[in-house]
């Protein structure tokens, strides 16, 4: 399960500076080819809701061998999804498509990375490619 937090369906369009110029679509493209070419289903979701981005995570349990979550915002101050991955016994991976570390002071904190087995940042895309083969090979 790929799991995309607030303002991910605008890539494209929010600070291509910063997240590049690709959008949302051909992320999503991108995760679901690289799912086939290591033999994994996977199901791609966004929501702008810190709800619905739980209801996503416990909808994972029994059904998902492991979820990529990009929080976004939420990355740095939602306990609420920090409790949901510790709830479900899945397997996480925390992406994110900028260095949040070179960027504002507020984004330097991740809350919900410490209910994660691993986290990856700063290498566009190529970081939900990367955590998709880490989940598959564990």
């Amino acid at each position: 399960m790929v799991i995309n937090g607030p303002n991910i369906n605008f890539l494209g369009i929010r600070e291509p500076g910063i997240y590049g110029a690709k959008n949302y679509t051909e992320l999503t493209a991108l995760v679901e080819a690289a799912g086939q070419r290591l033999g994994a289903a996977v199901d791609c979701f966004q929501s702008n809701c810190e709800g619905e981005i739980i209801d996503a995570i416990q909808d994972a349990f029994g059904k998902y061998d492991g979820i990529v979550i990009n929080p976004a915002a939420y990355t740095h101050y939602s306990i609420a999804i920090y409790d949901a991955l510790k709830a479900v016994p899945v397997p996480a991976i925390e992406v994110h498509i900028s260095n949040t570390h070179a960027r504002e002071e507020f984004r330097h904190r991740s809350v919900t990375a410490a209910a994660c087995i691993g986290q990856i940042m700063g290498l566009g895309f190529d970081g939900y490619v990367l955590a998709l083969q880490a989940l598959v090979e564990r």
